[in-house]
């Protein structure tokens, strides 16, 4: 099957990152989120990004008009239906999850596939609970989606060679590399990703190092482009504690424990970037460390 027109679901950092790159590859696209304020934000986002890319010259500003045209903002799930594919990118929240595809199904076409950008929630119990387990998978991408090269592919039990081989050829399309992941609990990358950052928490909780000796020994001494706690930043707190628990109760072992600072960041409401506090405090010139 060849896809042609895309419905995104989330017009967040990832859904409207999703969003540029598939339209950059000229392919149809529809941005939906639950407020016409969050697809104002998530176009403008797009623009932004596109504004950058043209100020490093690393494309034109037609390349900038002609992605911009090939999004079009809908209002309702129903108006993403008359699609190809439909990748969810809501909320780490199962329950949203389950939530979208239910409403969405009426909507659908028979032979439109159905993915989710989950970064860490079962494929198979997401595909069970639609009427399509064999056109369902997941499509992980990585943030930021503009630059990062790499898609995570996740077979679902009943996912059939043909949605696979559909989708691969869509990531091919949109000049990303793919990597096949079984559906087993965080995939690939976060399964090994996570417990470091966990870790790198743990170390900060025991008192081992503050939050810029942590960083700064993992930046020179692992050749990381970005220290653990920056990274949980960039990433959302709330997100890498939502992962930690999908790991430690999927894989039922003690060292995915999510740290116990973790989750009183979380509960303080200190996400990282997005709330302009987690381990670094982000709302004067420069990031300082909380710790």
């Amino acid at each position: 099957m060849e896809i042609k027109s895309v419905s995104i679901i989330g017009a967040g950092q990832m859904g409207s990152g999703i969003a540029q790159v598939f339209a950059g590859a000229d392919y149809e696209v529809r941005l939906y989120d639950i407020s016409k304020e969050a697809i104002d934000k998530g176009i403008a986002n797009i623009t932004k990004t596109l504004d950058r890319a043209i100020g490093k010259s690393l494309i034109t500003e037609d390349d900038k008009n002609r992605t911009l045209k090939n999004i079009s903002p809908v209002n309702s799930l129903q108006d993403c239906g008359a699609v190809d594919l439909v990748i969810e990118a809501a909320t780490e929240r199962e329950t949203i999850k389950h939530a979208i595809f239910e409403d969405i199904l009426p909507h659908i076409g028979k032979n439109t596939i159905l993915t989710s950008n989950t970064s860490s929630i079962s494929i198979t119990r997401l595909a069970s609970r639609t009427d399509r387990p064999e056109r369902f998978m997941g499509l992980h991408f990585m943030n930021p989606v503009p630059i990062m090269q790499l898609v995570e592919l996740i077979r679902g039990i009943a996912t059939d060679e043909e949605t696979y081989l559909s989708v691969e050829a869509v990531v091919e399309k949109i000049g990303k590399t793919s990597s096949t992941a079984e559906d087993f609990p965080a995939f690939i990358v976060n399964r090994i990703l996570m417990p470091m950052i966990n870790e790198a928490i743990y170390t900060l909780y025991e008192g081992v190092g503050n939050v810029k000796s942590i960083d700064t020994s993992l930046k020179l001494g692992a050749n990381h482009p970005m220290g653990p706690l920056e990274l949980a930043d960039f990433i959302g707190l709330d997100t890498c504690l939502a992962i930690m628990n999908v790991l430690h109760e999927g894989l039922a072992d003690t060292k995915y424990r999510p740290c116990p600072l973790l989750t009183k960041y979380v509960e303080a409401g200190w996400l990282g970037r997005k709330t302009k506090r987690g381990f670094y405090d982000y709302r004067g010139e420069f990031p300082v460390p909380t710790r």
